[in-house]
């Protein structure tokens, strides 16, 4: 199954999910081949809407740091935070959604999160650092946000022209 990434502009990204219901052939089929759409862009999450799939499905790699090359993907139906932290780090974010383009986000450095695999047994684990960002990120497109959305108002100017361009260039 080749996946096709959608870019900034395109509806789906700003819609809310629906949750998956059905943990079959077709969930695990959809998330290898996210696997590798995320491997071969070079990406370190993706999430459905991402590559046109509109479910609660993410791909993340477990980073413990920006640098690390090593980290396993984990897949993610229907996950949901159930907790972060007050600590917040900033760091600059960019999407494979959003190419060229990249700012500063604050986020919590400790999220708990709870999902379900693709076969739908349901599990709880705490993320902390890049891997809590990566997560965030990644949930936030479930939910039709952007990281662009989390910049600041002067940030938000300065690239409005760009993104515009960005999303005439791509969508057509």
């Amino acid at each position: 199954m080749e996946l096709t990434l959608r870019y900034y502009g395109d509806p789906i990204l700003r819609r809310q999910m629906p949750d998956v219901d059905a943990f079959d052939a077709q969930l695990r089929a959809e998330a290898e081949a996210m696997i590798d759409t995320m491997e071969r862009e070079s990406g370190v999450g993706l999430a459905a809407p991402q590559v046109g799939l509109e479910k609660r499905l993410l791909i993340a790699l477990q980073m413990v740091d920006p640098d690390d090359s090593d980290a396993a993907p984990i897949v993610m139906v229907n996950p949901d935070i159930l907790s972060r932290s007050r600590e917040t780090w900033i760091f600059e974010e960019g999407c494979l959604s959003i190419p060229g383009i990249r700012g500063d986000v604050t986020r919590p450095d400790r999220i708990d999160v709870r999902y379900q695999d693709v076969d739908g047994a349901t599990h709880t684990i705490t993320a902390e650092g890049m891997f809590a960002r990566v997560l965030q990120h990644e949930i936030d497109h479930l939910d039709g946000r952007l990281f662009v959305d989390y910049l600041s108002p002067g940030e938000k100017t300065l690239l409005k022209p760009k993104l515009k361009k960005l999303a005439e260039r791509l969508t057509g």
